[in-house]
């Protein structure tokens, strides 16, 4: 994967970047006072997804033919299981969160994955989670626990030698979330000295380490963990991708600000399969269609776009660079 690519489609998606961050900004400065943390269910009217769109949007999706499917050992599989077993979570306000009023599971690494069911078995309620954290996604499609893992699921060569990626789907970069009131970091050099939380399994501490080789870095195995350590002081900035950050600011409208700008690599999100699994390329020539339709720009838009007031979909990333 060339990172030079990725920079290219990282400038074609600066829609999403500059608007989104300049959004937020705005959103996180609403409130003097922050509010407590809230669900899915009962956040500000702003973040909430247009659950009837969504659904209308998925099972629209198209199905695959016979012929299709025949060509694929991987997706043969699936489709005489019955089931498409996806690692995923169901806490991520934007990409794929469970709505407890109707026990089902939107965003948009869910919704991906519900086209993909739809796409094999004609069906996007045939789909079982097996809900993951950054440490375990390796390791449930080693051990054969799911067919394929949708977890903001960053690219990297580390983890190519123990899983195949499909992809690209999704890029982002890193961003420092403070607390709103938060007058003293405003930098990633104003990280020197601070207690600064990263997700352990991410790419978030590596990061650290040559961006900010000063900073005190605590890892926490989940995104709640980190930002609930940020939310009590035990750390004074917690640093991730800007995806993740996004969805932490649209969940609760004026608790966090954004300190500085994005930094590190492009962070490339792809879609987790078995290691030299043929699904490669069956789920690379899904997802290219997917893009070619305008599902791909539609289900952003519901998921992120609308929820965070950015009127236009990014590029999506070419597939397979």
């Amino acid at each position: 994967m060339s990172l030079n690519d990725l920079m290219l489609n990282r400038r074609q998606a600066l829609g999403l970047g500059a608007a989104a961050l300049s959004a937020l900004a705005l959103v996180g400065c609403d409130d003097a006072e922050a509010p407590a943390p809230t669900t899915d269910d009962d956040a500000g009217e702003e973040s909430q997804l247009d659950s009837a769109a969504y659904d209308e949007l998925i099972a629209s999706g198209f199905v695959a033919t016979d012929d299709e499917i025949a060509a694929s050992e991987w997706a043969t599989a699936v489709r005489e299981a019955g089931t498409l077993r996806v690692g995923g979570v169901q806490t991520s306000l934007l990409f794929s969160s469970l709505n407890e009023q109707d026990g089902k599971t939107r965003g948009f690494d869910a919704g991906l994955s519900q086209l993909l069911t739809r796409y094999i078995l004609g069906d996007e309620s045939k789909q079982e989670i097996t809900q993951v954290t950054s440490d375990t996604r390796e390791s449930v499609l080693q051990n054969d626990q799911v067919d394929t893992v949708f977890a903001t699921y960053s690219i990297n060569e580390d983890r190519m030698m123990l899983i195949s990626f499909a992809g690209p789907y999704y890029t982002t970069q890193q961003s420092i979330l403070v607390m709103a009131d938060n007058t003293d970091i405003n930098s990633l050099e104003d990280l020197a000295g601070k207690n600064v939380a990263a997700q352990s399994g991410s790419t978030g501490p590596s990061i650290l380490e040559e961006y900010a080789p000063d900073a005190q870095v605590q890892e926490f195995k989940t995104d709640e963990e980190a930002r609930t350590a940020l939310s009590q002081g035990r750390v004074d900035a917690y640093v991730i991708d800007t995806a993740m950050q996004m969805g932490s600011m649209t969940r609760n409208p004026g608790r966090y600000r954004l300190a500085g700008e994005e930094f590190g690599p492009v962070d490339a999100y792809g879609i987790g399969l078995p290691l030299g699994s043929d699904g490669v390329a069956f789920v690379n020539a899904w997802l290219q269609r997917v893009e070619d339709e305008g599902l791909w720009e539609q289900l952003w838009q519901i998921c992120i776009g609308d929820r965070a007031g950015i009127s236009e979909a990014p590029v999506p990333p070419t597939i397979g660079v």
